[in-house]
Order: structure tokens, then sequence, then C-alpha cells
């Protein structure tokens, strides 16, 4: 698929996202005339640590997509075991596809050129449901994730704070 196809593509996803918005997070162009740079803002899911949050994280595709996943970064503050704390999130479905090298995830689990903006954004608020421990990308949120749940739910109470204070210009 050429970049224009990709181009293309995401531009189809943006429109249908603007008509028939997705519960729990909202989409859109960083520069409306860059259509591989997206800014999502994650609502914190109910009954959730992260409930009562607004998260801002950039999406940022290659010309490659849909061949390859994009990048996702938390722009706002956020404590979890599977960001990082440079807001990188680490994910399967984010992963470049084909076999993990480290055996950990099944090819089916990592990037498949069927997924679209919906399909990321709806396993990224799963996975503020429901963290994985098991390959953290923030060893410090993991550990106090799995050792100490009331420290750990205080740091995300923080940053929830903290998400509703900023300014969303």
């Amino acid at each position: 698929m050429s970049a224009t196809q990709g181009a293309l593509l995401l531009r189809r996803q943006l429109t249908e996202l603007n008509k028939h918005p997705i519960e729990g997070f909202s989409a859109g162009l960083i520069d409306d005339n860059d259509i591989y740079k997206w800014e999502v803002l994650v609502i914190g899911p109910p009954d959730t640590f992260y409930e009562g949050g607004f998260f801002k994280a950039h999406l940022t595709f290659s010309a490659d997509y849909p061949q390859k996943p994009p990048k996702m970064k938390f722009i706002t503050e956020i404590w979890h075991p599977n960001i990082a704390k440079t807001g990188d999130v680490c994910i399967s479905i984010l992963h470049d596809p084909g076999e993990d090298k480290y055996g950990y995830e099944r090819p089916e689990e990592r990037w498949l050129p069927i997924h679209t903006v919906e399909t990321i954004m709806v396993s990224v608020i799963s996975m503020l449901t429901d963290p994985n421990d098991e390959s953290p990308a923030n060893l410090d949120a993991a550990k106090e994730w799995r050792d100490s749940k009331e420290e750990f739910r205080k740091k995300v109470a923080n940053c929830v704070k903290k998400s509703q204070e900023m300014s969303w210009d």
C-alpha cells in the first residue's frame, strides 16, 4: 500500500470517528495539514483508578501505515505499568507485526494492518482498565501495582487531578 493509500485510509478513519464518536476517547489532527500526526484525548475509564481523568496523547503514523503500527505517547502525565515514564505506550497491538523475538507475544496479538485508530484506542482503554505487569514499560509502576496498590492509587489520583487542571486549548 502506498503512502497515499495510507493517508486516504487515515482520512477515512478520521471522518468516521467525527461522524460516529466512540465512548472513552476523542481524536483529531494536531495539524490539519498532516494526516500522520493525531492527538487523542483518553477519558479515564469508569470504575478504574483513572476515572475522571483526561489524558492527552499523540499518535504518530509512518508513511508505511497500515503495514506498520503508529507510535503512541501520552503528553499528560500518567502512572501505569505499560506506559513508560516518557509517556510512550507499550502494548502488543502497537508492536511491529510478526514474531516476537522474545517469545512473549503471539503474532496475532501484535500489529495487523486491519487495526484502526478505534481498535488501538479500545486496546489502550482496556490496558488502563487491566494493566499487564508481566511485561512493563514502567518497572516502578508495575512493582507498585503488584505490591502496594494504595501507593499506586495515590500516584494515579495525582495524575488524574493534574489532568483535570490542565488547559485543553
